[in-house]
């Protein structure tokens, strides 16, 4: 019988992503373009929501860490909304359970839940809550990858952002390969990241849901 592990036991680093997944980093510069190039061009009306979006996430958490349902109500849910993900043609499911097979002799099931809205099956937004002040979201990369790999339609490009409310980073899985964006920072003092997080998003859910 499989020993069964949670996701969270057994995937920390990733080096265990390729050594039980064999999902690895790919060295294919045009691998993960979708983040670049063309995207959608906001409203003026996008642009002042999002200022007072970021606004009221840095007044918020001027008094330390937010917790996780804070980060949802002051910025993930307007971030989503404004990506128009809770209209047609867009379907999302919560709390996912996924499993997933580790490679080798087959004696290990990966199994767990996350914190995540998958639209449309191939495209992930997963919220981290950031517990110590030196959170990373790249610790989070490796378990993402997991979950997403216990999608079906691995032939498909998934997508996924992973965000802990003040930086974000996009990652593309295909096959048993991924990529990742550049780090965006709600906190930048030169301009309002967010914009080019809405920017990706819509640009990701249309080619989902294409």
């Amino acid at each position: 019988m499989a020993r069964v592990l949670t996701i969270t036991e057994a995937i920390k680093t990733l080096g265990q992503i390729e050594a039980k997944l064999g999902i690895r980093l790919s060295e294919d510069s045009s691998f993960f373009t979708e983040w670049l190039g063309t995207l959608p061009e906001l409203s003026g009306g996008d642009r002042d929501r999002l200022d007072r979006v970021r606004h009221n996430y840095l007044y918020q958490s001027g008094d330390g860490i937010l917790l996780e349902e804070t980060i949802k109500m002051v910025i993930l849910s307007p971030l989503l909304e404004l990506a128009g993900f809770y209209q047609a043609p867009y379907k999302f499911r919560a709390e996912v359970s996924v499993e997933v097979e580790a490679i080798g002799d087959g004696d290990e099931v990966l199994r767990g839940r996350i914190d995540a809205l998958v639209v449309q099956n191939r495209l992930w937004v997963v919220l981290i809550e950031a517990k110590k002040a030196t959170f990373d979201l790249e610790l989070a990369l490796p378990q993402t990858l997991a979950y997403m790999a216990g999608n079906p339609e691995l032939e498909k490009p998934l997508f996924g952002l992973i965000t802990n409310g003040s930086s974000y980073l996009f990652v593309k899985l295909l096959g048993k390969e991924y990529g990742v964006s550049d780090l965006f920072g709600t906190r930048s003092q030169h301009r309002n990241n967010l914009c080019e997080v809405l920017k990706i998003l819509r640009h990701l859910g249309s080619l989902v849901a294409a």
